[in-house]
């Protein structure tokens, strides 16, 4: 059988650098976020999460989108289109980077104004300048990581990231320190992006001297029509598949708000009640870690296999990249559910939204499923696909948000997140059931659903015993019931796991330490 250890550990060890940066940084970019609220409150939260979705459009595309295309692109063409492929690329990113700039720079006052927060221009016009730097971060990594070297941008991306937080929090922090107003720590925030970015340009360009490689100028081969095409192909599938999470959070900076305001509530009331709902981003955020980690890994593990033509491996790998994702997912949601209010205290010093978060929460199962089948038909060649379900939801969201905040206020927003990524998922799942690569027989969901049951009346126990023995409400105290039941939850989750036999023994020789544990 092709499904051998050795190969199947490739999914895990396939691009691990890369992996473990992404998921260091998207840790960093969920946590710094608590600090960020603790110094600006809900209110000076919202008016950084408004603008947020701009800032992580930006930084997603010189990530995992541009970067990735541009590497395809030279894989795919090989070394004698290298210097064409890179020209036309850097002109084609530098038309996209300076278009975001003027949308955003000249059109900040009307963009503020179809959010419903006309004070939001010049934090707009903060977060534009970063765009600037969108071509040429974008191309350097992909060019590094089109000749397989992974460690500049390996390196350029925690650089970024650990710069970004530092400065996002500095400025943030000495601008409350010195009276500013909330809308300028906004602007201050953006413009921490923005030395992120500088970071990573300043790392990349030193790799780059230090390489001093010579590029083969050969003008035969691929025309610049050819890569156009292509570039403007692949941007619609791969950058928008990409942007998955941001695009359904850009839904809510642009009408929440202004739904909210609609209802007869007061502007300071209605950004601060978004403020709140915001707490549960960084929460989905780092829920869908796990799942972030599976697809970087999934897509060329299963690139290959196809190519191989070893569709034995290809639907192992699938089945079990799947399995561990549903989980996750389910087990992150459920616990999450049941702890959020002693969590919502212990990173935002007080419960409110708990219920509303609590429903916000069930969209980490389903986008951590949607993340994971899009990278299953990613590696399969699917690129089109997953990208309209990703539109398909973010216009579903739309439409949702609608119909739902003006009768159920932010509990209506975060059912119409649950939602559409549920339709995003659903639609991908039906893809990839189409392909024959999905048997629900295949899964033992009975035996996950049992055990988030167990996990769940594990933990409502656990909350019970504790607060009847500490009633007491306090940060600290919540930060010990929270992280005890962390413990207590998972372990449970796992023995449960364990027990139905969710996992085969073959499936377990797989995760790092459990075959060890085994024995």
């Amino acid at each position: 059988m092709s499904f051998s250890n050795v190969q199947s550990r490739r999914l895990w060890q396939g691009a691990f650098v890369l992996s473990l940066v992404g998921i260091l940084s998207k840790i960093l970019s969920a946590v710094y976020r608590v600090p960020f609220q603790n110094i600006v409150g809900d209110v000076g939260f919202y008016i950084f999460q408004q603008v947020y979705p701009m800032i992580g459009i930006s930084v997603m595309l010189a990530t995992s989108g541009f970067p990735v295309i541009i590497s395809k692109l030279l894989n795919d063409f090989g070394a004698g289109s290298q210097t064409k492929i890179l020209r036309v690329s850097m002109l084609f990113i530098s038309v996209v980077g300076i278009s975001f700039f003027l949308l955003l720079f000249n059109g900040a006052k009307g963009i503020a104004g179809l959010m419903g927060d006309p004070g939001l221009a010049e934090v707009i016009r903060a977060v534009s300048y970063s765009y600037l730097l969108l071509p040429f971060v974008s191309l350097f990594r992909g060019y590094f990581q089109g000749n397989e070297l992974m460690l500049p941008t390996a390196f350029s991306q925690i650089g970024e990231q650990m710069f970004r937080v530092a400065a996002i929090l500095y400025f943030t922090w000495w601008l409350i320190k010195n009276g500013h107003s909330l809308y300028d720590a906004g602007a201050g925030a953006a413009f921490g992006s923005l030395v992120g970015g500088l970071t990573a340009f300043l790392i990349l360009a030193v790799f780059l001297v230090k390489g001093e490689r010579n590029l083969p100028d050969v003008r035969a081969g691929i025309s610049t029509t050819a890569i156009l095409k292509q570039l403007c192909l692949y941007t619609v599938a791969i950058c928008v598949t990409s942007l998955m999470m941001i695009l359904i959070q850009l839904v809510d900076a642009l009408n929440l708000y202004s739904l909210l305001a609609g209802q007869g509530i007061g502007e300071v009331e209605a950004k601060h009640t978004k403020g709140v709902y915001d707490r549960g981003q960084p929460l989905l955020q780092l829920g869908t870690v796990f799942a972030a980690s599976i697809s970087t890994a999934l897509v060329p593990s299963l690139t290959k296999a196809k190519k191989q033509q070893e569709m034995t491996e290809v639907r192992e790998k699938t089945r079990y990249s799947l399995k561990m994702s549903l989980v996750i997912g389910i087990g992150a949601a459920a616990g999450l559910i049941c702890i959020l209010e002693p969590v919502n205290t212990m990173l935002f010093k007080n419960s409110e939204g708990t219920a509303s978060l609590q429903i916000f929460s069930v969209s980490i199962f389903f986008a951590s499923l949607a993340m994971t089948i899009t990278a299953v038909l990613q590696g399969l060649g699917d690129t089109f696909f997953p990208a309209a379900s990703v539109l398909s939801g973010f216009f579903l969201k739309a439409v949702l948000n609608v119909m739902l905040i003006p009768a159920f206020g932010i509990s209506g927003a975060a059912s119409a997140t649950v939602m559409s990524f549920a339709a995003v998922a659903g639609l991908n799942l039906f893809r990839l059931n189409r392909k024959g690569l999905f048997k629900l027989s295949d899964y033992r969901i009975a035996g996950m659903a049992v055990s988030a049951l167990i996990m769940s009346a594990v933990l409502l126990i656990w909350l019970y015993a504790f607060e009847a023995v500490i009633p007491q409400e306090s940060r600290w105290v919540s930060a010990v019931e929270s992280m005890t039941a962390v413990f207590i939850g998972g372990g449970a989750y796992l023995f449960s796991i364990l027990k139905c036999r969710v996992f085969t023994e073959k499936e377990l020789e797989l995760v790092p330490f459990v075959s060890k544990l085994l024995r």
